[in-house]
Parts: structure tokens; C-alpha cells; sequence
């Protein structure tokens, strides 16, 4: 009877699996659609560039200089489908101006756009920015 039980459930099992498995329609609920994200935002020159970019581009003030303030920045910030950069946030920042200053420095770039199920689509992406006032 165990027996009997146990390759019932087992064949019912299989059905269920072989039966999803060869189904291969396109997902189709609007309630709860798949999103796929093909791309994150990055920028087009890549991180090393982009961090060479914003750390020479950079005008500290004299204070900053001074105090030789070293740290990160870690901003948060929109990048919109045409690249544009927008809703920059200070989420931990430094003294002495350099928060305001790297925010104008990163508004000015343009970053490839994200694309979700192939449409190019605005997201929210956070850095962190080396800071080096000398």
C-alpha cells in the first residue's frame, strides 16, 4: 500500500514537471510581469576613468586643502534614458564643500542607461567617490 502510495505521488510528480517543463510560452501576466534588467547604468569609459575624471575635475576649496581631507562620498543618484544624471543625494559625505562640489562634477557626466526587457529605463544607482583634497 506504502508502496503504491509513494509511485503514485512520484508519477504525479513527473507529469507536473515534464508538463511545465515543455511549455515554453512567453511569461504574459501584466499583474505580475517578469522584469528582466539586461543592463545596469555604467559609464561608457569605464570606473577607472570615471573616478580619474571626477577626481581631477574637482576644485577643492582652501579649507579643504588645508585640512587635506581624504574619504569617500557615497552619492545617490538617477540616471534617466537619455544618460542625463539627476536626484543626486549626499548619503555620506565630507566637509568643507567637497559633498556640493562633487555633486556638480557628477551632474555633468552622462552614464549609459539602464535597460529593462529592452527599453531603456531610469534607475537609481549609488557610488561611492575617492576624495583626495591636496
Amino acid at each position: 500500500m506504502k508502496k503504491t502510495i509513494l509511485l503514485t505521488v512520484i508519477a504525479i510528480i513527473a507529469i507536473c514537471t515534464t508538463s511545465n517543463a515543455q511549455s515554453k510560452e512567453p511569461y504574459n501576466d501584466k499583474q505580475n510581469m517578469a522584469v528582466v534588467t539586461s543592463q545596469e547604468p555604467f559609464y561608457p569609459k569605464g570606473d577607472t576613468e570615471l573616478f580619474k575624471y571626477v577626481l581631477n575635475a574637482i576644485k577643492y576649496s582652501d579649507e579643504a586643502k588645508a585640512k587635506y581631507i581624504e574619504g569617500n562620498i557615497t552619492l545617490s543618484f538617477d540616471v534617466s534614458p537619455d544618460s542625463t544624471i539627476s536626484n543626486i543625494s549626499v548619503i555620506s559625505g565630507l566637509c568643507c564643500g567637497i559633498n556640493e562640489e562633487i555633486q556638480r562634477v557628477v551632474k555633468e557626466l552622462k552614464f549609459a542607461p539602464a535597460i529593462q526587457n529592452g527599453v531603456k529605463m531610469r534607475m537609481n544607482v549609488m557610488m561611492d567617490f575617492p576624495v583626495k583634497a591636496h
